[in-house]
Parts: structure tokens; sequence; C-alpha cells
């Protein structure tokens, strides 16, 4: 797969499953910024700040469930089977909150579309990397991680026009941007029939002849666009395998990969916490403490994710030329120093709604490039057999450390107002700062590398 040039295949897997971070994007927007509008009587739920908080927390712990189950089932039953079963529970959940009568149904409908999206996690990232080519891998995870922002910014913008009274109902308007969001994961999901199996995973689960056929396939449809195919180099034997138990994917990652181990949780846990705390509730931050309208606050998340996605687009190739562990070092302590500067100019009262957006924005133009970074990581830097675990299990622990953790300390935070908040920002620039520092001294260099070369396969015959 590393020795096949950029084609028209590659933009299938780009669209087909790249685009799934948008639905993420979207899914955190649209709560966040229908925040305050869900507080309201009127809207049919009439849910508390810390409601709002707690139903952010519900989703995250949901995606962590999510990652775990179906990284495991990914790892065993195929990246393929994984990737249309995760993404139907998001549809089926998504669709559901829209109907939500009351607060302890949209809750369960938040943990459920979160399993799906968590799921989507391991899924995706892992048949990605082992369909993308490897001097690219760097540009194209970041890319597409970063596409989340994409979704953030349409769900900022949507939710403008649904808070409107005069055009949408109040207890409508947000029902029917879920509605929406669904529409959208079909899409996705129609295109997604037509990606393949990771020919990796088949071969190692002794589907050697589909295997063949899914690298044949890609190979003509390449040539057929008159791209020249160079013939494979090396060989590996393998004892084929039909799974990983747990037992040997916890062994490989804390015995035989230590050091890997401790940084994939520092990278995950500092921007699980910045990302999940800030953006779930940044909305109520503008009106809570800043005194913006309901109507007006969700217009600031839009310059903040174009800031967000602009990071990993303009800085992404960078991670293929310059390297791994310099640009990943860089964009996590760089975000934390613009971080603290920030916290220190909202605290003292300099910072107006327009100045703090325009600070968020240069922040996260380098942390947007560090935690895509994260995902890139971890699906490096493990075997092939427990690249989806890994991949789960360290979104899971990150995220639930940081993500759950996040919101409802950031939801306590704003009730006490702008100086606990900055707190919060203080607390979220030294998580990142720490894990840029881990990245500094124990850092995997795995730019221009095939997966095979940065972890050799548990299944490789000596």
């Amino acid at each position: 797969m590393d020795r096949l040039p950029w084609g028209k295949f590659h933009w299938l897997v780009i669209i087909g499953l790249g685009t799934v971070w948008i639905l993420d994007g979207l899914e955190v927007t649209i709560v966040g910024a229908l925040g305050s509008r869900l507080t309201e009587d009127s809207s049919g739920l009439g849910l508390t700040e810390a409601q709002i908080g707690l139903a952010a927390a519900i989703y995250v712990a949901g995606a962590c469930v999510g990652a775990l189950g179906f990284g495991y089932l990914t790892d065993r039953f195929g990246r393929k089977k994984l990737f249309l079963v995760t993404l139907g529970l998001y549809l089926l959940a998504t669709v559901a909150t829209a109907f939500s009568p009351n607060p302890l149904w949209f809750f369960v409908c938040r943990f459920l579309t979160g399993a799906g999206i968590g799921g989507e996690y391991a899924a995706i990232n892992s048949a990605i990397d082992e369909l993308i080519p490897a001097r690219r891998r760097g540009t194209i995870d970041l890319i597409i991680n970063g596409s989340y922002w994409l979704g953030t910014a349409f769900g900022a913008a949507l939710t403008v026009v649904l808070l409107d009274t005069n055009i949408f109902a109040a207890d409508f308007g947000w029902r029917l941007a879920f509605g929406l969001g669904a529409l959208f994961g079909l899409f996705i999901l129609l295109v997604r029939r037509n990606v393949p199996e990771s020919p990796r995973w088949a071969v190692i689960h002794g589907r050697d002849e589909e295997a063949e056929k899914i690298v044949d396939d890609i190979e003509k449809s390449l040539a057929d666009d008159g791209k020249e195919i160079s013939p494979p180099e090396g060989e590996m034997k393998i004892h084929q395998r039909a799974h990983t138990g747990f037992g040997e994917i916890a062994r490989v990652a804390i015995t035989q990969y230590p050091k890997r181990f401790v940084l994939g949780l520092s990278l995950f846990i500092g921007q699980a916490f910045l990302y999940n705390a800030v953006f779930f509730t940044y909305a109520l931050v503008l009106t809570s403490l800043l005194d913006v309208p309901d109507n007006i606050a969700p217009y600031s998340l839009i310059p903040i994710a174009i800031g967000n996605f602009l990071g990993p687009l303009l800085l992404g190739h960078f991670f293929d030329s310059v390297g791994r562990r310099v640009m990943i070092t860089i964009s996590y302590v760089g975000s934390g120093v613009l971080l603290v500067v920030t916290g220190i100019l909202f605290s003292n009262g300099v910072l107006d709604a327009v100045s703090l957006t325009v600070c968020w924005v240069i922040v996260f133009f380098f942390a947007s490039a560090g935690a895509s970074s994260a995902y890139l990581t971890v699906s490096e830097i493990f075997p092939m057999e427990t690249r989806a675990m890994a991949i789960a299990f360290f979104y899971a622990i990150g995220t639930g450390l940081g993500g759950i953790i996040g919101p409802i300390l950031f939801g306590q935070f704003i009730e006490q107002g702008i100086q606990m908040v900055a707190v919060g920002y203080f607390i979220g620039a030294g998580l990142m700062i720490a894990a840029g520092l881990v990245e500094a001294f124990i850092g995997v260099e795995a730019a221009g590398k095939s997966l095979e070369e940065i972890a050799e396969p548990l299944s490789v015959s000596s």
C-alpha cells in the first residue's frame, strides 16, 4: 500500500471515512451552542446549566465505552464491518435525540450517540493509516482529524438560524439540528459502502485471497487512471491468527512499549481536557460571563473552528517533512504558552467577547494540529494486531480523564465567575505543555516510515 501512487481510490477513503469527523464536530457544537436554549422551559427540556455540562460528560462517557467495545471488535472482525456498524448506531441515536421528550431520554441518546462516534475513532483511524501511503500519512491524518472543525463551523452557523424563534419555534429548532446531522450521516454511509477492508488486516487474519483481490482492484483502478505502479519490495513471514486477546494487547502496550504507552496517555489527556472543557461550555462563558445574547454567541465559534481547521491543514505537511517529534512538541507547548497568556488577560478583565475569540483562534490554530497528531501517533506506534484497540484505549482513558472531568469542572467554574474559569484555562495549559515535553523526550519519529517498520506486527515469524 505504501508504494502506490496517489489516485481516486485515496480520495474515496478520505471522503468515505474521514468525513465522520465533521459529524463529531457537528454533534459537539450543536449541544454547546444550543446549551442556552436547552435551559429554557420553552425548549421542551428545561435543562439546568449543570445538566448541560452533565450531558456533555455523558456523551464523552458513551464515546469512551464505544471506543473500547468497538475497538476490540474492529481488531477482531475487521475495519469495514465496524465502520459501518458504528455509523449506523450514530444515525439511529441522533434521530432518537431529535424526539427527546425529557432530560432522561436526551441523556440516554447522547450516550448512544457518543458510543457510535467513539467506535468510529478506533475503526476509522486504523483503516485510514493502513490504506494511505506512508509518505503522506501524517498530512492526510492531520487534515482528516482536523475536519472535525468543519463540522464545528457548520454547526455554529446552523444553530444561529435554528435559535431564531422568528423562523423556528423554541421547542423545534434544536430538534431539527439533530435531524440534519443524521441526514448528513446517511450520505456518508452510502459513500462508505465502497471503501474496502484493510488488506493488512485481511492477510493477518487468514483472508489471503480477499487481501490480494483488494490490492489488485486498487492497482487496476490506479492503472486505469494512467498511474504507474511500482513493483512490491521486501517480504515478511507471519503466523496468521483469528484474533488478539485483551491480555496480549495489554502486555504489548505496557511491557513491550512502556514509553509509547506513557506518550499516548500524555498526548490524549492534554488535548482532551482542553478541547472538551472549552467547547462544551464556551457558549455559556459568553452568555453567562460576558453578556453575549443567546442568538449571537454561536457566531464566535465559527472563526475559532476555522482556526482549528487551518492549523492541521497548513501545518500538516510539516509533520511529514520536518518530522513528528519536532512538530508535535511545537504545537503542544506553543498552544499551552498562548493559553496561559489568554488566561491572564481574561482574569484581569482585559478581554471582551471579540478579543477572547481572537485569542482562541490563535491558541487553537496550534492546539488543533497537536490534538490531531495525538490520534496519528497512537495509530502508528503500536503493532497491527492491536492498532484499533490501542486507539480506543488511549482515546477512552485520555478522553475519560480530560473529557468527562473537564466539562463538569468548567460547568462549576462558570457558575463561580471569570477568575475560576481562568484557573481552568491554566490547568488546560499545564497539561498541554507537559504533554509537549513528554513528546520532546520520548516521542517516536514515524515520518515516512511504513507501519511495519515503526512497530513490527505480533504475527511476524522469526
